[in-house]
């Protein structure tokens, strides 16, 4: 490494943000740039580690350790240090299609196997992807780059997410030609609608790369909903290989009483309305479901409840409330969550921050299950009570707490419990088997289906995952899918 001991001199240094209060007066993207010389410094703080856990990809049954795409994370710390730029963007491009993107919106796996994390901050991988892409767009480094023959052969991709477009992007640059088909009026899959503009901006990023990919020879398709506007037998008759990188787009519902309630809400509902309404009218419309002035309870942790409560914010709600059933994180690793695994620790994100800093609390109560839902057709509140998780044969079941019944107090709740699976009509339509979780049956490192000639990848393969898991599918479905069509 340039500087071995790099990470005995220098602490670990953050991004500095807009301030929350500011930054919930608009829906732009809040991070602001830091300075070259600062980040070469931080790189120098990656250690001569001997063995990079950071870039090792494992899935552990907690989940991914490592970089899912296998980055080449010390390597290109060291050119940064170094201040060599550009080397530092190629080496990137080796082993990620979409930096731009997870350099903004991935937890970030390689940080919490980072070998200095064991006994100190990590190195700050995830700004280091994220400023050396930005780095190289800014001098003008990325160009379109067709490839110089084309084979003959044409390959379809149903769905335009991470996955999708990561397979496009390979099998054309191996010179098939490639048509991605896309039901929304946007490209991009959860890139467009399912992450908000202030976390991932759609004009200024996501299409500034759609339309990089398209000036490289791919056709993208967009409101062409496959198995209604086209079937699979016109895909299976037109093309000589199909990808379907459809997502895991059916959320997990709250059967309980009041669901049917007028202000009962999906998260990806609520979040894909607002999205559509800013690009397209810049929320002058109205067409959109608006938390102003309202009470709203988040139902449900992770990702997807931080942009509802988020995006709450932004509209003015009155108040914001999220409720998790889990158990509140410790501050620092458990004994049952060691390194390298991603730590599992309690920790403020962004929406989270900004909920904070208005309401003066963290939003979230922890080990709280939602009961039922009150009023006549409007929502006018949430029963909820606590519970606690108690060993039954074998594994932990949530049991209420009583007397800890209450009522809270709500116009609007958004349902962010995750995904249950694909939508099923088009993968009955083709007679894809799918598997006991509702998945697509497509074993991982061959991608194939039952059905010859039509291949899977991404979250509608694993379900529900992060957008560098659904990169590195892309990227090995194509390989499977170019050794079929050879």
């Amino acid at each position: 490494m340039g500087k071995p001991t790099g990470f005995l001199e220098i602490n670990r240094e953050e991004l500095v943000d807009e301030l929350p209060l500011d930054r919930v007066q608009h829906w732009n993207e809040f991070h602001k740039p830091m300075a070259k010389k600062a980040i070469q410094c931080q790189a120098a703080r990656c250690m001569d580690c001997g063995v990079p856990f950071c870039h090792t990809g494992a899935n552990l049954p907690s989940g991914a350790s490592g970089c899912p795409v296998y980055n080449l994370i010390p390597d290109w710390n060291d050119m940064l240090y170094k201040g060599q730029w550009q080397k530092a963007f190629k080496l990137l491009m080796k082993t990620n299609n979409f930096p731009e993107f997870t350099g903004r919106v991935c937890p970030a796996p390689c940080e919490g196997a980072c070998v200095l994390g064991i006994h100190e901050p990590p190195v700050t991988i995830k700004n280091h992807e994220y400023f050396i892409i930005e780095h190289a767009f800014e001098q003008g480094w990325i160009t379109p780059n067709a490839p110089n023959t084309r084979t003959g052969k044409k390959v379809a991709i149903i769905g335009s997410g991470p996955a999708g477009l990561a397979a496009a992007d390979e099998l054309n640059q191996m010179g098939h030609s490639v048509t991605v088909y896309e039901r929304a009026d946007r490209a991009g899959g959860l890139l467009m609608y399912g992450i908000p503009n202030m976390k991932l901006d759609k004009q200024k990023i996501v299409d500034r790369r759609l339309q990089l990919l398209q000036d490289e020879g791919i056709e993208i398709k967009t409101s062409t909903e496959i198995g209604k506007d086209v079937s699979i037998a016109e895909l299976q008759k037109t093309y000589d290989a199909i990808v379907i990188a459809i997502g895991s787009t059916t959320p997990r519902d709250l059967p309980v009483e009041g669901r049917g309630l007028e202000g009962v809400h999906f998260a990806m509902d609520y979040l894909t309305q607002t999205t559509k309404s800013l690009l397209n009218f810049n929320h002058d419309d109205n067409n959109y479901i608006n938390a102003k002035g309202k009470n709203v309870v988040v139902i449900g942790g992770g990702d997807t409840g931080t942009d509802c409560v988020a995006t709450a914010l932004r509209q003015g709600c009155k108040s914001v409330k999220q409720l998790e059933i889990m158990p509140m994180p410790p501050e620092t690793r458990a004994d049952n969550n060691p390194w390298p695994e991603y730590p599992k620790i309690y920790k403020l994100d962004y929406g989270q921050q900004e909920a904070k800093a208005k309401q003066g609390v963290d939003p979230r109560a922890y080990e709280v299950m939602t009961k039922r839902f009150l009023g006549q057709d409007e929502l006018e509140g949430v029963v909820a009570t606590q519970i606690e998780w108690i060993k039954h044969e074998g594994r932990f079941v949530p049991q209420e707490v009583p007397g800890t019944e209450q009522i809270i107090e709500a116009e609007l709740v958004f349902l962010a419990m995750g995904f249950t699976g694909p939508e099923q009509a088009v993968l009955k339509q083709a007679s894809i088997n799918l598997s006991e979780q509702g998945n697509i049956e497509a074993n991982y490192g061959d991608f194939t289906t039952n059905v010859p000639g039509i291949f899977a990848a991404g979250d509608c393969r694993r379900g529900q995952s992060l957008v560098v898991w659904a990169i590195n599918e892309g990227r090995a479905v194509a390989q499977k899918c170019n050794s079929y069509l050879i």
